[in-house]
């Protein structure tokens, strides 16, 4: 029997420990992806620890006490907008919850076409079209009710964990980084790695400030549409919308749930409300996000939509929010270690000839 020769070998075990770290990521995928978006969470209470430990006249060279000044900061300021901006949404929370099921029953069943053709005036064959569109797709509807209903509990327990770890990264990510680095470098990539690090912490908080961004436009449209509607506690639904744009689909799903459903139990326009949210969810999705997140990254729009369509096709939720800073992150080591360094590409400049109507660029 012929044994392999050293190149061979070489080139199966590489196969190999690849194909075995691919299995590592793949079982703990969950903790991964944890940790990604502690990471990312970090990134987002990071302006506030710095602002707090910039103008503090105490501990100012410590991280820790800040940290926790930021974490309870935000406590503080939950509760006095649960307190202050919604009582009365508060005391309504128990039939809110429970007519959300109710109100997702009548749109897998296809009875709320009804409703908005008898509100909006429409014909009755434009209402029963849109009703049996509902019921065609029932099954697809409940089955993603199921799957986010079955999803909840991890969901619950990701969101407790995901801020505890955060505080790990907010207190001592910067020597965690260096210590990555001084572990994987050489002394020949040691300045390139460090550069690649500096390269990714601006890119992911650029990715940080767009998120912010998206955040603060779907808050002020909310609230405005819902003051000039007319619907009580718009300002804190508007806060609530604004909050939950952070999480891809199923967040602005739960806020224009609790929206209409506190529309209609306060006899508001919750049909003209539904109608505008699913208008700027639209315009949203394929306009107004693409293009800041492009901006922002420096991608361009429609390569941004299309990576948030691949990465909900492969990864759900959690692709459609991971998909763009993983493809930004990619942009980045590639412009770092396959193009050529700017030191090393010539400048050219331009030599006029002696007929001045031509020139020419010559390396200089």
């Amino acid at each position: 029997m012929a044994f392999p020769d050293r190149r061979t070998a070489s080139v199966l075990l590489t196969i190999l420990l690849f194909a075995l770290a691919l299995a590592i990521v793949y079982v703990a995928r969950m903790v991964i992806v944890i940790f990604a978006f502690s990471i990312l969470f970090a990134y987002l209470i990071n302006p506030i620890v710095r602002f707090l430990q910039r103008h503090s006249l105490l501990f100012r060279n410590l991280r820790g006490p800040h940290v926790l000044e930021a974490y309870l900061a935000i406590i503080v300021m939950t509760v006095m907008l649960s307190h202050g901006l919604v009582p009365d949404f508060r005391k309504n929370a128990g039939r809110i919850l429970s007519a959300i099921p109710a109100l997702t029953n009548k749109v897998s069943s296809g009875e709320i076409a009804n409703n908005l053709g008898s509100n909006l005036g429409w014909a009755d064959e434009r209402a029963d079209q849109i009703r049996v569109f509902l019921e065609r797709h029932r099954s697809n509807i409940e089955r993603a009710l199921g799957e986010m209903e079955q999803a909840a509990p991890a969901a619950f327990a990701g969101i407790l964990v995901i801020p505890i770890l955060a505080i790990f990264f907010l207190s001592d990510g910067e020597k965690l980084a260096d210590q990555i680095i001084h572990l994987v470098a050489t002394k020949e990539n040691h300045g390139s790695l460090e550069s690649l690090a500096g390269e990714l912490h601006v890119m992911l908080q650029r990715y940080i400030r767009a998120k912010v961004i998206l955040g603060g436009l779907s808050l002020l449209y909310c609230s405005i549409a819902m003051l000039l509607l007319g619907f009580p506690n718009a300002i804190g639904l508007g806060i609530l919308a604004g909050i939950l744009e952070f999480i891809p689909v199923v967040g602005w799903m739960i806020a224009a749930a609790t929206i209409v459903t506190a529309g209609a139990l306060t006899h508001s326009h919750w049909i003209w409300m539904f109608t505008l949210l699913v208008a700027w969810r639209i315009l949203m999705d394929y306009g107004i996000a693409p293009r800041v997140m492009g901006h922002e990254l420096e991608i361009h729009p429609l390569l941004a939509i299309f990576t948030l369509m691949v990465g909900g096709a492969v990864g759900g939720i959690v692709g459609i929010y991971l998909s763009v800073p993983l493809v930004a992150t990619l942009r980045v080591i590639y412009r770092r270690f396959a193009l050529p360094p700017v030191d090393t590409i010539l400048p050219v400049s331009i030599v006029r000839s002696p007929d001045p109507n031509s020139e020419k660029s010559v390396v200089a």
